[in-house]
């Protein structure tokens, strides 16, 4: 049994920052990949940013610049540190975990709100 959970959602204002995290926890046999993903309001699940193991980072255009992924491999864990938010920034947010066989694994999402 594999274990993600996402946290550090909340409401912020426009400008503003925030930092999610993501820790796996379980049975995984090793951490290869960890990716952020996100959906918003009647819109379908779209990828955010995604970090594997000793690689450099990847993003979707509309975050560039504005969102730093991060991970820490001793603890299995993943941070998105977000910046600039903007109102279109709002979304559930998800973590994805990969492990070395190629499964994935997702946590419930954290909600992150932007709005004056």
């Amino acid at each position: 049994q594999v274990q993600v959970v996402e946290s550090g959602g909340g409401l912020v204002q426009p400008g503003g920052s925030l930092r999610l995290s993501c820790a796996a926890s379980g049975s995984i046999s090793g951490v290869a990949a960890m990716a952020w993903y996100r959906q918003a309001p009647g819109k379908e699940r779209e990828f955010v940013a995604r970090i594997a193991y000793e690689s450099r980072p990847n993003y979707a255009d509309s975050v560039k610049g504005r969102f730093t992924i991060s991970r820490d491999n001793a603890k299995n864990t993943a941070y998105l540190q977000m910046s600039s938010l903007k109102l279109e920034d709002t979304a559930v947010y998800y973590c994805q975990i990969t492990d070395w066989r190629g499964y994935h694994y997702w946590g419930q999402g954290t909600q992150v709100t932007v709005s004056s």
